[in-house]
C-alpha cells in the first residue's frame, strides 16, 4: 500500500520524509490519476479541516475513492467540536491527572505527533489521546481548576504550527509511523484487503499460539489479503484495515470490546463481532437463551442473595458456580460443602448481581465443537488436567497452570448429536466463530458454554485439518470482505 501526504501547499510544508510523496490537496482532488489508484493511505496534513474546506474534502473523498484517509471525515467532525471532545475523552481523568500532576501552571499544551510527544513523560496519555481521535498532528488543551486537570479541547494542527525544535522528532515520528506496517514482498497475487489480527504477545494462554499465528498469516497472505499484526497500542489504526481478526482473549469491560466495536462501527468485517462478545461473555445470558430454546444444559440455577438457600435443594452438592464472565476456568469453581457454597456465593455476589449455579456432571472429556459461518469447523475432545475437574489447573502464579489433552476428531467420527447439538446452540448467538463446549453423559448431551474466542493452536485444533483449517477461517473473512464491496461497503 501506497503512502500519500496530501497538505494544503507543499511550499509550506516544513519536513522532509523520505520515501513519501507529498501532493497539493488541488491536485489530489481534481487529478483523475489520484481517483483511480488503489491501495492507498492519504495522510491528510492540510492547514484547515473546517467544513468543506480543502482538508475537509481531502478526507471526505479518499474515503469514497476507497483509500484510506487518515484523519478520517468522522474523525474530523469531532474535533470540530469541543463538547464532543471532552465527551469521548471522558474516561481519560486518571491518565490526565497522573501526567500532569508536576505542571505548576494553570493551563497546559500538549503536541502529539503521530501519537508521540517529545517528552516521553507524556507518551501514554500522547497515545490514548491518538486512540480515541486519530489525527496525525494534535494539540491539545487543559485548564485546571481547583486541584483537578481537565480537557478544554483537542485540535488538528497544521505542519507550520509544529516548532523549529520539534521537527527532527516529528520527522522521525512519521517515519516510525510510516514504517509501522512490513514492506510489501512481491507476489504473484497482489493483496487486496487489509486484515488486521489483535493479540498480546504477553498473554500466558493465547486463542493461537505463535505457529498458529504464522499459520492465519500465510493463509491470509495466499488468498491475497495483507496481515499485520496489532496490540492494543494500536486502536487509532484500526481505519487503515479492511477486517480485524481478534486473537486475544476478549472480555466486555476490555479494550478487546472496544477494537471490536471500533472495528463494526467503521465498517471493518470483524471477528469476534462485538454483539458476540457481549452474548458469550455472560453465562447469566447463555443459561437464560438455552432454557429459552430448550437446548439441554446441566440444571441450572440463576443465583441472587435471596434465593442462596436453593442451591443444594435444586443442584445438590458438588456443585459448580460460575462468574458470569469467567473464562479459561477462571471465576469458575467446584464447591462441596455448604459452608463452602455460602463463602464462594458472597465473594461471586460482590462481583455481580447474578451469578450462575449448576449440577456438576463428571466426564473425562468435553466435547468442543467449532463453529464458524454456521458451519461446523472442528471438532476436538478436550481431556480434565491431570487430578482436576477442569480442562485447565490454575495455580498461585499468572503463568501457573497445567493443561489437559486435546484430541482433534474429525468431523465424520464425531458424534452427529453433538456436532448437531452444537450448530443449533451457536447459530443462537450469530454467525462468527464460536467454541461449544458439550458434556456427554450416557446417552444425553448438554451444552456447558459457547466460547466466542475459541482456542485455534497448532498441534492440537489443527491436528485433523492442518492448513486447511487456517485456510477456511481466512476464507470466510474473504468472501465477507468481497460481498461488502460488492454491496458498496466501502
Amino acid at each position: 500500500m501506497s503512502n500519500l501526504i496530501v497538505v494544503s501547499n507543499p511550499h509550506d510544508w516544513p519536513l522532509n520524509i523520505p520515501d513519501i510523496t507529498v501532493v497539493p490537496a488541488r491536485v489530489y482532488l481534481t487529478d483523475p490519476a489520484y481517483g483511480s489508484q488503489l491501495r492507498v493511505r492519504v495522510f491528510n496534513l492540510c492547514k484547515s479541516y473546517r467544513y468543506q474546506s480543502l482538508g475537509y474534502y481531502v478526507s471526505l473523498l479518499a474515503e469514497a475513492r476507497g483509500h484510506k484517509p487518515f484523519p478520517r471525515v468522522n474523525v474530523i467532525e469531532d474535533l470540530l467540536s469541543p463538547g464532543l471532545v471532552r465527551l469521548i475523552t471522558e474516561n481519560l481523568d486518571k491518565q490526565i491527572q497522573k501526567s500532569l500532576a508536576l505542571i505548576k501552571s494553570d493551563q497546559f499544551e500538549l503536541s502529539i505527533y503521530f501519537g508521540r510527544n517529545v517528552a516521553k513523560h507524556y507518551d501514554q496519555l500522547s497515545r490514548q489521546l491518538f486512540n480515541l481521535l486519530p489525527a496525525p498532528l494534535l494539540r491539545a488543551y487543559f485548564d485546571r481548576q481547583g486541584d483537578q486537570w481537565h480537557i478544554r479541547n483537542i485540535k488538528a494542527i497544521a505542519a507550520s504550527d509544529i516548532p523549529l525544535q520539534h521537527q527532527g522528532f516529528v520527522i522521525q515520528a512519521a517515519t516510525d509511523y510510516f514504517s509501522g506496517r512490513k514492506p510489501s514482498i512481491q507476489k504473484q497475487i497482489v493483496p487486496r484487503y487489509d486484515l488486521a489480527i489483535l493479540r498480546d504477545p504477553n498473554d500466558p494462554e493465547p486463542p493461537s499460539n505463535a505457529k498458529a499465528m504464522r499459520q492465519f498469516e500465510k493463509a491470509a497472505e495466499s488468498l491475497g489479503m495483507h496481515v499485520e499484526f496489532i496490540t492494543r497500542t494500536d486502536f487509532g489504526r484500526l481505519p487503515e484495515f479492511d477486517a480485524l481478526f481478534i486473537r486475544d482473549t476478549t472480555y466486555v469491560n476490555h479494550y478487546t470490546y472496544r477494537f471490536s466495536r471500533r472495528a463494526a462501527a467503521e465498517g471493518l468485517v470483524v471477528i469476534d463481532d462485538p454483539n458476540s462478545i457481549l452474548k458469550c461473555n455472560n453465562k447469566v445470558y447463555l443459561a437464560e437463551l438455552m432454557e429459552r430454546h430448550r437446548i439441554p444444559v446441566p440444571k441450572t440455577l440463576l443465583v441472587h442473595r435471596d434465593n442462596v438457600e436453593q442451591v443444594i435443594p435444586a443442584l445438590t452438592l458438588p456443585c459448580v458456580l460460575k462468574q458470569p464472565d469467567s473464562s479459561f476456568s477462571l471465576g469458575v469453581a467446584k464447591v462441596t460443602t455448604e459452608e463452602e457454597l455460602r463463602h464462594k456465593v458472597d465473594e461471586l455476589l460482590d462481583k455481580s448481581e447474578l451469578i450462575v449455579a449448576q449440577q456438576y456432571l463428571p466426564t473425562e472429556f468435553d466435547w468442543r465443537v467449532a463453529i464458524l459461518d454456521r458451519r461446523p469447523l472442528f471438532v476436538c475432545k478436550y481431556y480434565m488436567a491431570p487430578g482436576h475437574w477442569q480442562i485447565v489447573k490454575h495455580g498461585e502464579h499468572k503463568r501457573d497452570y497445567v493443561e489437559g489433552v486435546t484430541q482433534a476428531v474429525s468431523l465424520e467420527e464425531a458424534p452427529p448429536k453433538v456436532v448437531k447439538m452444537a450448530l443449533k446452540a451457536a447459530n443462537l448467538v450469530g454467525d462468527g466463530l464460536y467454541g461449544v463446549d458439550i458434556k456427554e453423559v450416557g446417552k444425553r448431551c448438554y451444552v456447558i458454554e459457547i466460547n466466542d474466542n475459541p482456542n485455534v493452536d497448532a498441534g492440537n485444533e489443527d491436528a485433523i485439518l492442518q492448513d486447511v483449517l487456517y485456510q477456511q477461517i481466512m476464507t470466510v473473512f474473504l468472501h465477507r470482505l468481497d460481498r461488502r464491496k460488492q454491496a458498496g461497503g466501502w
